[in-house]
């Protein structure tokens, strides 16, 4: 089949965080399955300023945007060997250091913005039609509402099925009523049943409603969106569509995540021998001026620092931590409650805590080779990836039993000698505590600890599985559309 994704950010062209891995693997992996894939997202600094081999696809466009028309370009590349990649270029949207906003907040205009990349979008694919049309989030959602809304405008792809992939319900793009005008839409359409959401436009609910096949990144996240709890107020729509939504678990890129090949750790290494996995950790001590101690668990942490992932838990136990025979260390960048905290921990426990503000690519790989465990307390995780990365490197995960934490990690037993890391449930500071406890005192039987790496090692989370599941969704709604 020929499929087309539209996402807002696809690594390695631009990145905020896992749904970029997502799409730019995925992708890869679908093509080498046998389909046509074409991918359309919009060329940001990042992509005018990267090391990407550029050149005009000849398409100009026009995009009617309120009472405004607004023009763009397209250019475009190559993903692996088999994938186009296609960008909306209109440098007055786009052309900003920042994908959706600053650290003071959102982008005034990202309404706009991404109305206009997901028209340009459709525009895009009448000149390339395909067969499936895949959105990305809501910053694509409206690709999907506007072609069922106006297909008569897209006749060269009025036909084509929907699937869109929300990959967090947190972020939904949620827009005052005064923006209405910029989706020349029928005003019919800003109802309840549509895209209307107490009073607001909510650009990711227009594609839960009218999208052939709604998915999510993991099994327990599909459920969990069904609750108020997780849900985000879009609970009963999903709740509607139940029959219509698939849980796929993402994947990960073993080529880049792999202590066998990693070309950023002190050495590598792979089950059969840990020996690499030991100078590892005595590296990451060093660099980070921690005292290098080979029997001290090292805890690690990679993250974006807010609540969604656990960093209130994190804080309200951590001078509790700090008298625990471990060290510990953070590479991460967010909120900057969290960031100012951090840093001064780090001030005060300069033996036991080193903390890194920011992302840094090569140091996120030594620190899943080089720490013995790896915190990830989310409050919810609609799949999470730095969990499955760690179980590849023999580190051993901590993590809340939600989403795709729950589907990837296997809680610890010690009488049946099995599991692949610890997990808790209540989200609660003293719960998280006493997992940490209970894993440290695991981490001295050196036996079972060593064990468990095995297992962990072993863990096969690679895209092959998750590419067939979504071929399967493809050819299921290809062959029979969506149900009346």
């Amino acid at each position: 089949m020929k499929l087309a994704m539209l996402s807002p950010e696809i690594t390695p062209f631009a990145k905020t965080g896992g749904l970029a891995d997502v799409v730019g693997t995925l992708s890869i992996a679908l093509a080498q399955r046998g389909h046509e894939v074409l991918l359309i997202m919009p060329a940001y600094r990042s992509v005018l300023n990267g090391p990407f081999a550029l050149d005009e696809s000849g398409m100009q466009l026009a995009i009617p945007l309120g009472t405004r028309t607004e023009k763009a370009s397209v250019i475009r590349t190559r993903a692996g060997q088999n994938v186009a990649v296609y960008f909306v270029r209109a440098d007055h949207y786009f052309d900003r250091d920042f994908l959706y906003g600053t650290a003071h907040g959102d982008f005034p205009d990202n309404a706009a913005r991404f109305a206009f990349f997901s028209r340009a979008a459709l525009e895009i694919l009448r000149r390339q039609p395909v067969d499936i049309i895949h959105c990305h989030d809501w910053q694509a959602a409206l690709g999907i509402v506007f072609l069922k809304a106006q297909g008569s405008r897209y006749p060269e792809i009025a036909s084509a099925k929907t699937v869109l992939t929300a990959h967090n319900l947190g972020f939904q793009g949620i827009f005052h009523e005064s923006n209405w005008p910029l989706l020349d839409l029928d005003r019919s359409y800003f109802s309840p049943r549509q895209l209307e959401f107490y009073g607001n436009i909510n650009f990711l609910k227009g594609a839960l409603v009218t999208a052939d096949k709604i998915t999510t990144v993991s099994p327990t996240y599909a459920r969990e969106i069904m609750s108020a709890e997780q849900g985000f107020g879009l609970q009963g729509i999903l709740q509607q569509r139940a029959a219509d939504v698939v849980g796929i678990l993402n994947g990960v890129d073993y080529s880049e995540w792999n202590p066998e090949t990693d070309p950023f750790i002190a050495q590598r290494y792979c089950e059969g021998s840990l020996t690499g996995k030991s100078l590892c950790k005595e590296k990451l001590q060093a660099n980070l001026g921690l005292p290098v101690e080979s029997t001290v668990p090292l805890l690690g942490m990679i993250s974006r620092l807010t609540s969604q992932k656990g960093f209130d838990l994190v804080q309200k136990i951590f001078d509790q931590l700090m008298e625990q025979p471990l060290q510990m260390v953070l590479l991460g960048s967010g909120e900057p409650r969290y960031e100012s905290f951090f840093t001064h921990a780090a001030a005060r426990f300069p033996e036991k805590f080193a903390a890194r503000t920011g992302f840094d690519e090569a140091l996120a790989h030594q620190i899943e080779a080089g720490a013995d465990i790896f915190l990830m307390p989310s409050l919810y995780e609609p799949c999470g990836l730095n969990q499955m990365f760690s179980l590849k490197y023999g580190t051993i995960p901590i993590v809340r039993d939600v989403g795709g934490l729950k589907d990837t990690v296997d809680d610890y037993h010690a009488e049946r000698g099995t599991g692949t890391g610890f997990i808790f449930h209540p989200y609660e500071p003293q719960a998280l505590a006493a997992t940490i406890e209970r894993a440290l005192r695991v981490f001295n039987d050196r036996r079972a600890w060593t064990a468990m790496i095995h297992r962990a090692m072993r863990m096969d989370f690679s895209w092959d599985r998750s590419a067939q599941t979504y071929d399967s969704l493809y050819e299921q709604i290809f062959a029979l559309g969506r149900s009346p």
